[in-house]
């Protein structure tokens, strides 16, 4: 029972840090918001490294295992979670985190693609499920307050504000998928990099290689002084250390540990709940409203990642 309960911590996990990230992205910024959560996460890797191995850095991982690791972070922290926190700004978390939870599909294809890895009909059936409820909760047109759309003179609709939410409706769908991209091209490597070492090592690794991939970015964009301003807002640092400790730490240790304990297809169903976990969070802290096509997207999403994994 341990592999399925740290598989549903796992979706707590991930449920606190997609909420986290979404109000530290909207205070700060989104790319702010990338760096500042990994450099904060290495740093509760290194404490934790240093207290049960006794060394800060995994110095005994080899010249292979560091290369494809580094590469591992540098795509799935770096360009995955850089379209995927946008998207938590433009869509919302919720929203965001269905889409993302095609990342096992999307993953399965890869795996075929690279690593020659074959797919029943059983798992493609799985995917078509997992995109179709995905599909049913982006596609749902929600009511928009008249006030939002009324201009304080005249009163008439105001197209030009119309037009930029559904920007942002259309762009944090494609960001999504793209984070959900990159996601899966991180686990390919990872698997291919580190097979059998040691989850959390392995993921200070890739989180080193997201800070210097995240910084050579604010070299080179000249943004270092957004930094000291978000350091400057207090609840943002709180959000940002919150969704640091639950994410790419614990979060990411987690699922490992599961699919470990209890089986990757297992592990990875339970994991998937997160979208389900996060409707209720909408309801009852945003006070959003959830309409009964969201929830049967959410459920259809979630059933096609269990088809997929349990087949």
């Amino acid at each position: 029972m341990l592999g399925q309960i740290a598989a549903l911590g796992t979706a707590m996990c991930w449920t606190v840090t997609s909420v986290s990230f979404e109000a530290a992205g909207k205070r700060v910024g989104s790319f702010q918001v990338n760096l500042i959560r990994l450099v904060i996460a290495f740093g509760i890797f290194t404490v934790y490294a240093t207290a049960v191995h006794g060394k800060p850095l995994p110095i005994d991982a080899g010249a292979h295992i560091w290369i494809w690791l580094s590469l591992s972070g540098l795509v799935g922290f770096v360009l995955g979670d850089l379209f995927l926190f946008q998207a938590f700004v433009d869509v919302g978390a919720r929203t965001a985190m269905l889409i993302y939870s095609s990342v096992p599909p999307i993953t399965a294809i890869i795996g075929w693609l690279i690593l020659g890895e074959t797919l029943t009909i059983s798992q493609i059936f799985g995917m078509v499920v997992t995109v179709l409820g995905i599909m049913i909760v982006v596609t749902v047109r929600k009511k928009i307050p008249a006030p939002e759309l009324a201009t304080p003179a005249i009163g008439r609709p105001d197209h030009a504000a119309d037009r930029r939410r559904r920007h942002h409706r259309v762009r944090g769908t494609w960001f999504a998928f793209l984070g959900a991209l990159g996601q899966a091209f991180g686990l390919v490597l990872s698997r291919y990099g580190a097979p059998t070492y040691d989850p959390f090592a392995a993921t200070q690794i890739r989180a080193l290689a997201g800070v210097v991939g995240f910084a050579l970015l604010f070299f080179f964009t000249r943004r270092w002084h957004r930094i000291g301003v978000a350091l400057r807002d207090r609840r943002a640092l709180f959000l940002m250390t919150r969704g640091a400790f639950f994410g790419p730490f614990l979060g990411v240790s987690l699922g490992l540990y599961a699919a470990q304990r209890a089986g990757t297809g297992i592990a990875a169903t339970l994991i998937a709940t997160v979208p389900v976990i996060l409707i209720p969070v909408a309801v009852f802290k945003n006070h959003e409203h959830v309409t009964v096509r969201e929830v049967f997207g959410a459920v259809v999403a979630v059933a096609g990642v269990a088809i997929l994994f349990l087949s």
